[in-house]
């Protein structure tokens, strides 16, 4: 009996330790950082603003991007909201005067973002968000997006394929 629980273990331990190995790079460095407290202004682990987190993932894979949500808004290509896929930036009017808030979309209509609360991952469908959402921006080509935005399972699957 005893010999079954710890088998049962190691195998339920063991697919764990590989679905959680399955992130894409994109994931990953975002998982490292929920929790980090907001700061305005903030753009590394000590603290971050909404565009001060977006420009420092961005970074860790040699992009580039402005310390300013209306200014990261004219990045990239503009894409519906029906076609995001994971990388896209999306932008929020939470102040009423425009474009006043972003986060990185994750795909399954979850994005991460720095907000009063920290860094933290939302769905675009809580009704706060959904009510505010203004557009999204396509920052990641192809050649990016498969590097850094796709998860291992789907980099197998699409080279098997």
């Amino acid at each position: 009996m005893s010999r079954r629980i710890i088998l049962l273990l190691f195998v339920f331990m063991f697919a764990f330790s590989v679905q959680a190995s399955a992130a894409s790079p994109l994931e990953e460095e975002i998982n490292k950082l929920i929790g980090i407290d907001y700061k305005w202004g903030g753009e590394d682990p000590d603290g971050f603003d909404c565009s001060g987190f977006t420009k420092y993932v961005f970074a860790q894979f040699g992009i580039e991007l402005p310390h300013w949500s209306k200014g990261q808004s004219y990045k990239g290509n503009p894409v519906a909201k029906e076609n995001m896929r994971a990388g896209d930036l999306v932008f929020f009017n939470t102040s009423g005067q425009g474009i006043s808030h972003v986060g990185i979309y994750l795909g399954n209509d979850q994005f991460a973002h720095a907000s009063n609360s920290g860094v933290m991952i939302s769905s675009m469908n809580e009704d706060y968000y959904a009510k505010r959402y203004v557009k999204s921006r396509r920052i990641l080509g192809l050649y990016y997006y498969e590097r850094i935005a796709i998860d291992v399972e789907e980099k197998d699957a699409k080279q098997a394929g």
